[in-house]
């Protein structure tokens, strides 16, 4: 019987850098844990510089390397474009990939503000291309099993929701300025409130109101590693909000990139009148389950709860963070070859975006002002 030969689809990746490490680690894995229409093949690496190219493309195994990204994206072997660099080039970048007709896979957040995500949010819909923004956490099977616990009605009619994602990378006075704490950066509203707003988005649908009030901790900090001179910071380091749900649903958000203590607290809590859910992406193999008898009850993840399975037949012996970018790169590869919509692609990216913009124009309100999204 005859083999059938996959599809080869190239990648270019934009970044070498944390992000960029993990899609280009996605995108060697996920061929050998799950079924796909194609195979991805690493054509062309692009950074900021043809030394730091050079050295991501020996590193992650590109064989090719451009410090000119519009090379990479006009190249006719390429057909996705991953978008591992700053925010602020997201746009630019994103509007030429989809200009060439390319799938376009970008980081979180889509872009500085929503006018811009609504740009290319509607040139990417014009176009056809296809288009997946990394929300990763999202892929959690206990994370997924939560929204199906909700959807189901397990824990019966929706009373409140708490999210949280705080971690302590900002904590030190002295940790220095980057694309981060630049105001086109967005602060820890942008940076870590964006996950927590798509995952409250995911559980509970689109959200109406916010009314939030933030906080800049450390109102300086070096402008370079190693640097006496400081410079002023005009960014969040810490954001609460008060939310309201389309459904009606009241419920509360913090981002906080200076928790002491925290490394991953990505966490929500749903409560309802028959039950309650907790999780916390520090034990992201875990999810509590509230239904009256005993307290919470812990369930653990296994291969009842997809796809874990395709990376272990045991329970208990763990998913882990690039794990979970596997899974989101497995959707992508699908939905590159069979057409369609990826959840999150632009459009939803947009949205959160909306709801982060809505929560800086409320905080920036002396008054608080509550704000209709």
């Amino acid at each position: 019987m005859a083999m059938k030969f996959k599809p080869k689809i190239g990648i270019g990746l934009i970044g070498s850098g944390f992000m960029g490490r993990c899609h280009a680690n996605a995108f060697t894995a996920v061929s050998g844990l799950f079924d796909l229409p194609g195979l991805p093949v690493k054509i062309i690496l692009a950074d900021a510089t043809g030394e730091i190219a050079q050295k991501g493309a020996r590193t992650l195994g590109f064989p090719r390397f451009t410090s000119d990204w519009r090379v990479l994206i006009d190249d006719p072997a390429v057909d996705i474009v991953a978008i591992t660099a700053p925010n602020i080039y997201h746009e630019p970048m994103a509007l030429a990939a989809i200009a060439a007709g390319k799938t376009v896979y970008c980081e979180k957040p889509l872009s500085i503000t929503a006018a811009s995500a609504l740009k290319m949010t509607q040139a990417a819909e014009a176009a056809g291309v296809v288009t997946m923004v990394g929300f990763n956490f999202l892929r959690n099977p206990m994370v997924r099993m939560a929204r199906e616990l909700i959807v189901a009605n397990d824990i019966g009619k929706i009373t409140g929701f708490r999210g949280r994602h705080a971690e302590n990378y900002m904590c030190s006075p002295n940790v220095p300025h980057s694309f981060r704490t630049d105001p086109q950066g967005g602060g820890a509203i942008t940076d870590l409130g964006s996950h927590i707003i798509s995952m409250a988005r995911y559980l509970l649908g689109p959200i109406s109101r916010t009314n939030a009030i933030s906080e800049t901790i450390h109102r300086t900090r070096p402008v370079h590693l190693g640097s006496v001179d400081r410079a002023p910071v005009l960014v969040d380091d810490m954001t609460h909000a008060l939310l309201e749900f389309e459904s009606g649903v009241k419920g509360s958000i913090e981002a906080n990139w200076s928790a002491t203590g925290r490394t991953m607290d990505l966490s929500f809590e749903v409560t309802g009148t028959k039950g309650a859910i907790q999780f916390s992406q520090e034990r992201m193999n875990e999810l509590l389950v509230y239904s009256g008898l005993g307290g919470f009850r812990r369930i653990e993840a296994g291969p009842s709860h997809p796809p874990y399975g395709n990376f272990c037949p045991a329970v208990g012996h763990h998913l882990g963070f690039n794990d979970l970018k596997i899974i989101e790169v497995a959707q992508l590869i699908e939905t590159h070859v069979a057409g369609g919509t990826c959840f999150s692609d632009f459009r939803e990216a947009y949205e959160v975006q909306k709801v982060i913009e809505a929560m800086q124009l409320s905080a920036s309100d002396r008054e608080g002002a509550l704000i209709a999204i």
